[in-house]
């Protein structure tokens, strides 16, 4: 919208404001929930904040749980929810706690917002009526990478100012939240969602933007997201502008979607196993003298180490899903599968202190196919 102001009398300056352009805008937070009725799959905690909305009296409140399943949207929905769109500003205030976790953003920032007595409740422009309770919220998120002395500097802050402001503490692992400051909040536990519910949103954002779909492109997102609804949602933005940017748009497949999120793509992890003799390890002919089996196997499993390299893909995640393949295939044994999750394990460990990658790509394919011999 555009505003005027007058600088001088008869003269008149026209100031464009700057507007948010949705075509430009993350999906993330375009489709980020309203309201708390629109959070998917956190029924008792929705139905707890709801209670708490309807009374107006909120506890100092801990959200927890696996990322990208609704914490932060859950707490930003109740905030505009109790305040509406005009006092959010000036009665919210959303810390990253991962940027900003030192003791002195607690003492200045923290402290000074919290102990200001809030705003006298304004008219809100759209026509609604919020209950806008007296008091004021501090969200902090990712509040499990806040140190030890500002969390301990946080907890008598919260009970010094509890009249007139309330803390929500945002974290994935609620076990790194000390313990009195624990005691001082209400938790809330978000569960992982489930692949229904992440299904239902993915096919509705892709209708809204007309991006075309299939079963399959959904089930790739769910899986390679591992749950994480903000991480599936941003792949297939980033999918759905790579098949727009060629003429005529291409079909989005499956295998985008994993060469997209940094995964091997399946195929690839197949072709792999199979040259193990996970899925038959009898390929190998049979009246072959056992010295040429082995230099044959041998052969084999070097040239498609060789040629995995070559293209590029990262050996940790080669491993780690090499490794799910092996750990729930249906016919190995218990002991094969635990000889195999051993030598994964020496070589992540071997990974993160820097070794080769295809010498330890190789060392790993060998013992597998040994160990299932």
């Amino acid at each position: 919208m555009d505003t005027f102001f007058q600088p001088h009398p008869g003269r008149t300056i026209k100031v464009q404001k700057h507007t948010k352009d949705p075509v430009h805008q993350p999906w993330v937070e375009k489709y980020r929930p309203k309201t708390i009725d629109d959070v998917a799959s956190q029924e008792h905690t929705v139905a707890i904040l709801r209670k708490s909305l309807l009374s107006t009296n909120l506890p100092h409140m801990l959200f927890y749980g696996p990322p990208g399943n609704g914490k932060t949207s859950t707490i930003l929905a109740l905030a505009r929810q109790l305040f509406g769109p005009d006092n959010f500003r000036t009665r919210v205030l959303e810390l990253n706690a991962s940027d900003e976790r030192g003791i002195s953003i607690v003492r200045e920032k923290i402290k000074d917002f919290a102990r200001q007595t809030p705003r006298a409740q304004t008219v809100s422009s759209d026509g609604k009526t919020y209950p806008c309770p007296p008091y004021k919220i501090i969200i902090l998120d990712e509040a499990d990478s806040m140190t030890q002395d500002a969390q301990a500097a946080l907890r008598r802050i919260m009970e010094t100012y509890a009249r007139i402001t309330r803390f929500c503490l945002v974290c994935n692992y609620v076990t790194r939240i000390i313990e009195p400051l624990a005691s001082r909040c209400s938790k809330f536990r978000f569960k992982p969602l489930d692949p229904s519910s992440t299904s239902t949103r993915l096919s509705h954002i892709a209708a809204a933007e007309h991006v075309d779909v299939t079963p399959d492109v959904i089930s790739a997102l769910i899986t390679t997201s591992q749950g994480d609804l903000r991480r599936s949602i941003t792949y297939l933005q980033s999918v759905s502008r790579l098949s727009s940017s060629t003429e005529p748009r291409t079909l989005i497949t499956a295998r985008d979607i994993q060469e997209i999120a940094g995964v091997v793509p399946d195929s690839v992890i197949n072709d792999f196993a199979s040259s193990l003799g996970i899925e038959n390890p009898h390929d190998i002919d049979v009246d072959m003298p056992d010295s040429d089996k082995k230099a044959s196997a041998f052969n084999s499993i070097r040239s498609k180490v060789k040629q995995i390299v070559r293209e590029g893909y990262s050996a940790s995640q080669l491993l780690s899903q090499l490794h799910d393949v092996i750990i729930l295939h249906p016919t190995l044994t218990a002991r094969q599968k635990s000889r195999c999750a051993l030598v994964c394990a020496e070589a992540d460990k071997a990974l993160c202190d820097g070794a080769d990658e295809e010498l330890w790509i190789l060392e790993v394919a060998l013992r597998v196919h040994k160990a299932l011999q």
